[in-house]
């Protein structure tokens, strides 16, 4: 049998992983007892295997994560507080089928992005579709999107993704006007999508930080209700502490 042939009409159908393993399988005369259909799964898994990798690479590339964080590397001791049972709850994803919040607040540098990173990182290779904005910056990318047309467009995107991470909230002053464009977001994501959300300040102190007081109840409403809250402590800022280990000789990453 002409193998090539076959192999470059798999390629030209863009099945490029079954091209490859089953060239690999006429290379291996062990897989000579296994009958057709088996043979035949075998590619067929290759190339599942290989569309399911590419699919979680396309999420994690759209879900512009602000850091490389994995669950499987945080740091889970006692001093910071961080519930070793809750993270890894919450590493299953059943606050995402839920549509529950996750609310991660502490001081600079406890590691609150890196978590949420994390978080949101297990979700998107579990198949989640993921979305990542310092808010800050999303809420002035908001107010530029009224004037030019694409509000509509990016309320929309904000609204789909099954996870939207919200980092630093809070960490500079909003205006009534950020809080109606915050109300706008937690509102169309209420009950029907995840929201993960980081802030220096205590959940207790998001109220009496924000301008309008209507507008804060209605924020704070469609955000704590049915959320996990996570508080960070840590005397020595986690940056800092990474930092003198990738000056050590042979560190590796807590």
């Amino acid at each position: 049998m002409l193998t090539q042939p076959t192999i470059d009409k798999l390629n030209t159908m863009k099945l490029s992983a079954m091209a490859k393993a089953f060239a690999e399988q006429m290379q291996r005369p062990d897989l000579a007892g296994l009958s057709f259909e088996e043979r035949f799964g075998l590619l067929v898994d290759c190339q599942m295997t290989d569309l399911d990798n590419r699919r979680m690479h396309n999420r994690l590339k759209s879900a512009r994560l602000r850091l490389p964080a994995c669950v499987e590397d945080l740091d889970l001791r006692a001093d910071r507080r961080l519930d070793r049972s809750l993270v890894l709850s919450l590493a299953q994803n059943h606050w995402v089928r839920s549509h529950h919040n996750i609310l991660i607040t502490g001081p600079t540098g406890a590691g609150k992005s890196y978590l949420a990173c994390a978080l949101a990182n297990k979700a998107c290779r579990d198949g989640y579709t993921v979305l990542y904005h310092r808010l800050p910056r999303l809420l002035h990318e908001l107010a530029v999107a009224r004037h030019d047309g694409r509000y509509g467009k990016l309320l929309a995107q904000l609204a789909k993704c099954e996870v939207l991470l919200l980092d630093d909230l809070l960490i500079s002053p909003i205006t009534q006007d950020d809080q109606r464009e915050l109300l706008e977001i937690v509102e169309e994501r209420y009950d029907r999508k995840a929201t993960v959300v980081t802030s220096q300040l205590p959940v207790k102190a998001w109220h009496d930080a924000m301008q309008d007081p209507t507008l804060a109840d209605a924020i704070l409403d469609r955000l704590v209700h049915n959320a996990h809250k996570i508080e960070l402590e840590g005397k020595e800022s986690m940056r800092k502490k990474q930092s003198t280990l990738d000056r050590t000789p042979d560190s590796v990453t807590p």
